[in-house]
């Protein structure tokens, strides 16, 4: 099947065709499931119940912290399979399943570049994402809030290269367009490790084999599924591996150009309740007004 492009219509109402043999959805968060204030739609819980009851699996995938990611599922995210930290860690009820911590030698680097994008200038920050918190050394700013807003288990720290803990990733935040503005200082560390703009205000540095398609895959062994029975939903470019590996890619309206050219199909905004109301539609469900 041919992928969408940029200008062909988003499906509305948000039929699928021949969805049939679903046994796994994987949904990115901000930007796709949630809603325009970081909540989880109401109308979604109903369609979890049925999707659990089908024994159809949902799995969260986000660039977001695990315990933050429970905290919005709370008790309904008990049974699930977390894909967090953009694919560099894997959960399930509290348990690791896999990790793929940043090389320890690139952390001083890339914590050096973030602090020389600040002196010149930048309005910069970077949390430091560990398995057990996150961390951040610029505190009691705007900053500061806007990290606490994403990580449910953050630290303010003197120095984060002194933190020991597993490092995941590294977070940098840019209050301007991180693609414009922060990506190309860090361009050049692309051929020894994996660089991803997973906002528009946010980029990521991790480990090479860190990526939300790798963690999909490996969701996929572990409960005996394939692509062809995975629906996949996505709107930013750290996404482009999670629809990679489904048969039913979907692109929500409001997506990076580059992530609908990839999608096989463009579904309505987070805006307009876009996961929530395909799936509804392709379980047969009638939303409540």
């Amino acid at each position: 099947m041919t992928a969408t492009t940029a200008t062909e219509p988003v499906l509305d109402p948000p039929a699928l065709p021949d969805v049939a043999d679903l046994r796994l959805v994987v949904s990115d968060m901000d930007g796709s499931l949630l809603d325009e204030r970081g909540r989880v739609p109401g109308t979604f819980w109903p369609v979890l119940d049925e999707l659990e009851r089908r024994g159809i699996a949902f799995a969260p995938a986000s660039g977001r912290q695990y315990a933050n990611l429970r905290e919005l599922f709370g008790a309904r995210g008990d049974d699930l399979v977390f894909i967090a930290e953009n694919g560099s860690y894997v959960a399930q009820h509290d348990v690791t399943l896999s990790t793929d911590p940043l090389p320890a030698g690139a952390v001083p680097d890339v914590v050096a570049r973030v602090r020389e994008l600040a002196a010149a200038g930048a309005d910069v920050g970077l949390v430091l994402c560990g398995q057990r918190a996150a961390y951040i050394e610029r505190v009691g700013d705007a900053f500061a809030e806007h990290a606490g807003r994403h990580y449910a288990r953050l630290e303010e720290v003197a120095d984060v290269t002194a933190v020991d803990d597993v490092v995941l990733k590294v977070a940098v935040f840019d209050f301007g367009s991180v693609e414009e503005a922060t990506a190309p200082a860090f361009a050049d560390l692309a051929d020894r490790l994996r660089v991803v703009v997973s906002g528009q205000h946010w980029i990521d540095v991790m480990s090479p084999d860190a990526d939300k398609g790798h963690a999909l895959r490996r969701v996929q062994e572990r409960l005996g599924v394939t692509p062809e029975q995975t629906m996949a939903f996505g709107d930013y470019l750290n996404d482009a591996g999670l629809l990679d590996a489904a048969r039913w890619s979907c692109a929500m309206d409001n997506a990076h150009p580059d992530v609908r050219a990839r999608a096989r199909y463009v579904v309505p905004a987070n805006s307009r309740n876009g996961v929530t109301r395909t799936l509804a539609a392709a379980l047969g469900m009638t939303l409540p007004a």
